[in-house]
């Protein structure tokens, strides 16, 4: 399964995105700007969402699959804890 393109939804201030786990299927997940802002030191409105998706991506997929692996449902909302080892100086 191929999974959607992520975008930023502006109104409610989340990255979307959708992460294809072991078995094949996709789960959806989100994390708000603010988490990008403070843990991977993103642009404070959001901006810079989609890049910071790029440059993040298998970090992100990463801590998703931890996620859904220890019981989270769809969709899967990130919080800082799960993205503090993406930061890049």
């Amino acid at each position: 399964m191929t999974a959607p393109d992520a975008f930023y939804h502006l109104d409610s201030g989340t990255l979307r995105f959708w992460v294809v786990q072991p078995d094949g299927s996709a789960v959806g997940a989100l994390i708000r700007k603010e988490i990008l802002h403070y843990g991977l030191r993103g642009e404070v409105d959001g901006g810079d969402a989609l890049a910071l998706y790029a440059r993040h991506r298998a970090g992100l997929e990463d801590a998703v699959r931890r996620r859904v692996a220890s019981g989270s449902l769809e969709p899967v909302m990130l919080r800082e804890p799960d993205v503090a080892g993406l930061r890049v100086a």
